[in-house]
Parts: structure tokens; sequence; C-alpha cells
């Protein structure tokens, strides 16, 4: 290939760096914003001045074949430095604008995150958000993703994580379900009552709780684990919340998932001297995969974040209706 060949190929050569972050034609297409005819056609011209097989194809996916994996791995640091370059020039243009693909758990998403983004769109304007709403732990650069929200006691080594505020787990019940059943004193007495809980694995349920103050002069505290059961499990906060309230049974609720409802009266808290673990994450965190530079778009909705979550999820008892006179 000559070096007139190689320039007028540039485009040719992102499209099929892009190809394999994608992992189908459809998905590449979609992410560059093209048809799926267009970049059929743009990496097979590029085979054809490569002279050699770069793509192998199937109805559902398209992987690199040696020679196409050795090409993308050369090229792989130059475009993520023109990418570096670009952003950092547009930076320089005045407030921040662009593109902002956000993936987050869905509860979370629904009682927390999307109620703060009408205040980030108007205090930027310029800047356009995409959020996918999955409790799937996306690959974020493979699927072009920006940002994730991630509720995990520890993020992940390979990405740059940011603290947005501490969570605990918290267990609920309404008022209706403790009116029909006398209110656990301890987490043994929960063997007795109808627990709605989170699948986590095949078996029995179990949940797992310590003191909040050991005694005096101990060093620790043994966790105490106790075997669950009722009527329903979900893998969904919102949904274990919802349940709660009709009534069904106790639950184990993240702060953010229970707090609207405690703060109405609607859930109140159980055993508040005892504290969950192992239910879910410590910690809120933004994530994003790691590169020597962030964009102004991401570093500023971080910011928003952290600012927005810097109170943590703390109750506020519901108010008391005064007697009238």
């Amino acid at each position: 290939m000559t070096k007139a060949n190689v320039e007028d190929l540039w485009e040719h050569l992102h499209w099929l760096v892009v190809l394999h972050q994608q992992g189908s034609f459809s998905k590449a297409a979609a992410r560059l914003g093209v048809s799926k005819a267009s970049m059929s056609q743009h990496i097979a011209d590029l085979e054809k001045a490569a002279g050699i097989m770069l793509v192998q194809r199937t109805t559902r996916s398209a992987t690199l074949t040696d020679a196409g994996r050795q090409l993308v791995d050369s090229m792989r640091g130059a475009f993520e430095q023109i990418a570096t370059g670009y952003a950092n020039v547009r930076d320089l243009a005045g407030a921040p604008r662009g593109f902002l693909r956000v993936t987050a758990p869905v509860a979370f998403s629904r009682q927390q995150l999307v109620p703060r983004l009408p205040e980030f769109l108007r205090r930027y304007p310029q800047i356009q958000v995409e959020l996918d709403m999955s409790d799937r732990l996306r690959p974020l650069a493979q699927e072009g993703f920006d940002i994730a929200v991630r509720h995990t006691s520890a993020p992940p080594e390979t990405h740059v994580a940011w603290t947005l505020a501490a969570t605990r787990t918290v267990l609920v019940a309404s008022r209706s379900y403790l009116g029909t059943r006398s209110s656990p004193e301890s987490p043994e007495a929960l063997v007795d009552h109808a627990c709605l809980h989170y699948p986590r694995r095949q078996g029995t349920a179990t949940w797992t709780f310590v003191p909040e103050a050991p005694d005096e002069g101990a060093t620790h505290a043994d966790p105490v684990t106790v075997p669950v059961a009722g009527p329903l499990a979900v893998n969904n906060s919102e949904a274990l919340r919802d349940a709660a309230i009709e009534g069904l049974g106790i639950a184990l609720l993240p702060d953010f998932s229970a707090q609207s409802a405690l703060e109405s009266g609607r859930l109140v808290e159980l055993l508040p001297q005892w504290r969950a673990t192992g239910a879910f994450g410590d910690w809120l965190y933004a994530i994003r995969p790691y590169s020597a530079h962030a964009s102004r778009v991401s570093q500023v909705f971080v910011e928003y974040l952290r600012e927005s979550f810097s109170q943590g999820f703390t109750f506020r008892p519901p108010a008391q209706v005064q007697p009238a006179l």
C-alpha cells in the first residue's frame, strides 16, 4: 500500500477500530452514525487495498483476523492520541459542550439519577446526555460509554473511579405488615417472617448482620447469618421496595431506594442497631475507562454528581401531624 493509499484510507482504518470495539457491523454503524451497508463497504475496500482478509464475518458478529488485530493494535495508541488532542482543543472553546453516554443501574437511575438530570442540563445547556438504564455491567469502552455509575464495595482497578457517596443497607417493612406480625427484635427472629429478598445464587437465601455498636471492649463483632424465605424474590430494589410498601413482607434495601418511603412513613426501619452486610455495595462510584485525558463534559458531570450526592442518603422522619385546635 503506497503512502497515497494510506492517506485515502484514514477513515476506513478508524472504522476498523470501531468495528473491533463494537463486535458487529450493526453496532459499529450505529456508533458512527452511518448505514450498515456503508460500514461493510468501507471494510471491504480496506481489505481490498491491504490485499488480506481483516474481518471474519458471521450473521451476528464480526471478529478480526490475526492481521486485523495486528493492524488495530498498531493504530490504537495513535487514535487515542488524536481523540485526546481533539478533546483538549474543544475544552478551550468556552462552556462545556458535547455528547455524554452514561450507564447506571435501573433502580438507582429512576429514584436518584434521573431527578438530578434536569438541573445538570439547565446548568450546561450545550451538553446532551444519553442514559442507559441497565443492571448489566456493560463494557464501557467497547460499548462507547463515557461514564458509568456503579453500586459496589470496590471499583474495578482497570478504570478511573470517583467516590460519589457512601451507602448502607436498611431493613424495612410497612406498618400494615407489622400490624399483623410482631416486630423482630433480633436478626434470628427473621426466620419467622416473610422476607422479600434479592436472588443472588442457588440454594437457601441468607441475610448477614453485625452489631452497629459492638459490646464495650470487643475487638470485633461476630456476624449473624439468618436463612430467609418469603413470597417474592426479585432482582430489582425498586420492586422490593414497592412490595414491602404493599405489606408483603420485610425487605433489605439500599438506602437510596428506601429513602423516600422512609421519609414519608410508608416504610419503617427495623433493627437499626444491626448493620446488614454483603447484600449490596457500600459505595456509589462514577467510573470511566482509563485514559490519560478525561473530557471536560465527563469532568463537569462527575463534579455535579459528587456535589449532588455529597450529603449521602440521610433520612428525615415524617412530619408529625399537629392536632386541630
